[in-house]
């Protein structure tokens, strides 16, 4: 695959001496699905709106497609789509006026044909001459995809797609974000549902202060940086943990018949071995033992308050 959007040393400093980012260097591939994470404030949406043309950097070169942002921008934003994440439609417009106006605004000709397809794809063609008042809300977020693929963008920018909708259309998105995919389409995503991170992206990009913390595929990222959890099933309740497994920083579970030990992976021994034997020396009867990998949003937000450790160190 060929680098669709090149991010290289970007800073962008406000009037006031503030810095949103701070040096940002990323390489995304074409046809890929990155997930950019960051807490409020992180500088995702900084980054996103200066590759869209809609803030300046201070310093650093972004190019999309090979195409200068600064330079030739014109030629970069026709091959970008944005998806905000502001409701910002006209209420009264009928969702096709709505979507065949934002292609005219890229100087695009008019494509009728082309724009059924979206629509359909979007399951919006029955829609077609609703006003936008009288959709749900997660018929507008489709909407406001619509207007973002109007002009057949190569990169498509999703900040926050799902905020807001019920679980079922949310899996319904994620499935038009992978047949974005199949295209082709280079898609970043930002979003706080960790869980679709980890259903969808390629790879996750964590974001926290104006700097990247990581970027890496998402399996690996599981693999290398995931605790893993030994849930020891009881015989009987136990209402406290006996002292002399103290060194094992047990914690019950949902219930008192459940003992949660958290180890890492990547650990020579991870002490499981010994833990049994000592569980049966103080007393306990295993009825069940069974492993449980710890989530991305665990990772996620171990990396953030580590970021945040070390800036107030």
């Amino acid at each position: 695959m060929s680098t669709m959007l090149s991010i290289r040393d970007v800073r962008k400093v406000y009037d006031g001496g503030g810095e949103a980012l701070k040096g940002v260097s990323l390489e995304i591939e074409e046809g890929e699905i990155l997930a950019l994470l960051g807490p409020n404030g992180a500088g995702k949406t900084t980054l996103i709106s200066i590759i869209c043309g809609i803030a300046t950097l201070t310093s650093g070169k972004i190019t999309v497609g090979g195409h200068d942002v600064i330079e030739d921008f014109r030629a970069a934003r026709r091959m970008i789509g944005l998806v905000p994440q502001e409701m910002n439609l006209e209420p009264f417009e009928k969702v096709i006026n709505t979507v065949a106006l934002s292609r005219g605004l890229h100087g695009l000709p008019r494509n009728d044909s082309y724009l059924d397809e979206v629509l359909k794809k979007l399951s919006l063609w029955d829609k077609r001459d609703t006003p936008i008042r009288e959709l749900s809300g997660g018929m507008k977020r489709r909407v406001l995809i619509a207007k973002a693929l109007s002009h057949a963008p190569r990169v498509l920018f999703l900040d926050e797609p799902t905020a807001g909708v019920d679980v079922e259309l949310r899996k319904d998105m994620w499935q038009i974000v992978r047949e974005l995919k199949a295209q082709g389409v280079t898609i970043i995503l930002t979003t706080h549902y960790i869980e679709e991170a980890e259903a969808i992206a390629d790879r996750i990009g964590v974001i926290s202060r104006g700097d990247i913390l990581l970027v890496e595929e998402t399996g690996s990222l599981m693999r290398r940086m995931g605790r893993k959890d030994l849930l020891i099933e009881l015989h009987e309740p136990v209402a406290t943990i006996p002292e002399s497994l103290s060194k094992y920083d047990l914690r019950h579970g949902e219930r008192d018949d459940v003992l949660i030990y958290s180890y890492d992976t990547q650990a020579a021994r991870t002490g499981i071995t010994q833990l049994l034997t000592d569980l049966s020396e103080a007393g306990l009867v295993l009825r069940d033992v069974q492993t449980r990998q710890s989530s991305l949003e665990e990772i996620f937000v171990g990396l953030v308050r580590d970021n945040n450790a070390e800036d107030a160190a």
